[in-house]
């Protein structure tokens, strides 16, 4: 091995390798501002992401003001809380219950949360999980291991480039008295989209 450091980019993944090398060609060629696709990077890593949803349901659970204002108007009590930024229009939230589970798909093409949850995962624009999700939710919640009692009913919401949804899972229980922040660790993005549930206390959370 050599005695020298040398920052090659060998520690980087293919498609890393791939966006660097793009990044550079475009950037030399002056079609792109480094500032700008920094400042473009940033607001995907703070501004935006899984980390705003978690906070905003953490909120909906300990504070039932906001939640019932959540419920009524997500958008706008995202928005004027002061607590999470800005966020597009039309944003609806949707209560997990005993009695009822809320799954969120967009069947035409891959419409999606971003303020709240960043980049979608690659299954969520997948055709499959875009058909089977409304045909069969059960089996797909089966996939992704979750299994529901059959007293509870399962509702599918189909998202659209005007219309977005936000699922407020249920609170997991022995978490009472806990903080905000706390709280916010055990809310997974795979929660708030319906194909998952809330990290349960002592659990690690991915």
């Amino acid at each position: 091995m050599s005695d020298h450091d040398h920052d090659d980019g060998s520690h980087l993944s293919e498609i890393q390798l791939r966006v660097r090398a793009l990044e550079t060609i475009l950037t030399e060629k002056g079609y792109v501002d480094p500032t700008v696709l920094d400042q473009i990077v940033e607001h995907f890593e703070t501004k935006v992401g899984p980390h705003v949803g978690a906070k905003v349901v953490a909120r909906a659970w300990v504070d039932p003001t906001f939640r019932s204002n959540l419920l009524a108007d997500a958008t706008k009590a995202i928005t004027e809380s002061g607590r999470f930024g800005t966020i597009g229009e039309h944003l609806i939230a949707v209560e997990n219950t005993p009695e009822q589970h809320n799954m969120v798909v967009c069947t035409l093409c891959s419409c999606y949360p971003w303020d709240v949850l960043g980049l979608p995962p690659v299954w969520y624009k997948s055709a499959p999980y875009r058909s089977r999700v409304v045909m069969d939710p059960r089996s797909v919640l089966a996939d992704f291991g979750v299994t529901l009692p059959p007293t509870t009913g399962i509702r599918v919401w189909d998202s659209t480039a005007e219309t977005r949804y936000l699922v407020l899972p249920q609170r997991p229980a022995g978490t009472e008295g806990w903080s905000e922040e706390r709280l916010a660790s055990l809310v997974t993005r795979d929660s708030m989209i319906g194909t998952g549930l809330p990290a349960q206390p002592g659990a690690q959370t991915s």
